[in-house]
This record gives C-alpha cells, structure tokens and sequence, in this order.
C-alpha cells in the first residue's frame, strides 16, 4: 500500500480488525519513510459494478459517491454515522447480490430514497429535491402533500 503522505511504496501493517458490522478489515497502517500513521479499509467486491446515468453514459460504481449523498442528506439530523455506513453496505450487497453488473442510476436512487424514508423524513426530501430535481418551492410541497397520508397511518 502506497503512503498517501509521501508517496513510498513500502508500508506496514501493524494493526488489523474486522469493523463492527464485519463488513470491511480495518488497518492501521505505518510509512517507516516519514512516519505517518495512516488507515485503510478492506471490503470484498463480488463483482464489477458499472451505473448507467439516464443519458446512457456508463461509470464505475463508486460506494463512497453513494455514502457522501446520504451524508449531505443527512447533515445535521439525528443519526447515527455508523447506521449511515450499514445502510450503504445494505445497499452494495444488494446490488451485488443481484446478479447484473450494470445498475440504472435511478434503481440506486430509489433504493436510497426507500432507505431514507424509514430513517429520515427530513434526509428523504433533501435526497428527494435533488433526485427529483426540484425547481422551486411548490416542488417541495407537492411531494410533502404526498408524504402526510403516511404520516397519518
């Protein structure tokens, strides 16, 4: 592994765990070159992922893209980050496990809208107005109308 501080090729590892959820192998890395301390993350990737945007260009799937959408979403609300990480790893094993190596970026988006909305109202229509695409305020309101008889339930 590369030191991401100075570039040497040859670190060490000197400590490693599986993460809470056992999804990932935790690293802690040292560069005998400068110093550093660093941390990498190990996750196993049953298959090339490749999203297809609705203009029908193609590009790997990235899970940190996928991970920092639902961040902004959920800036400043009560959630926990590692709920944040386990839903994104739910979200990877699905698409994983699903047997197709190209995934419509609107499936993705549906999956993070379907997990939003049983964590976060508020997160699920941040996603929502830059998924949907909202243009102006009466957006915003049309799809909080469509909320409120689940609401009620």
């Amino acid at each position: 592994m590369r030191c991401p501080f100075c570039g040497n090729d040859d670190t060490q590892v000197k400590d490693s765990r599986p993460t809470d959820d056992g999804s990932a192998i935790r690293r802690r890395r040292f560069c005998p070159a400068c110093g550093a301390r660093f941390t990498t993350f190990e996750r196993v990737q049953l298959r090339e992922l490749y999203v297809v945007k609705a203009s029908g260009q193609k590009e790997p799937f990235d899970r940190e893209k996928l991970l920092r959408s639902m961040r902004i979403s959920l800036r400043k609300r009560p959630v926990d980050a590692d709920r944040i990480d386990r839903v994104v790893n739910s979200i990877v094993r699905q698409l994983e496990s699903s047997g197709e190596t190209e995934i419509p970026s609107t499936q993705i988006g549906e999956m993070v809208m379907n997990q939003l909305a049983g964590i976060d109202k508020v997160a699920y229509i941040r996603y929502a107005s830059v998924y949907r695409d909202f243009r102006e305020a009466a957006d915003f309101n049309d799809f909080v109308e469509k909320l409120r008889p689940e609401d009620n339930d």
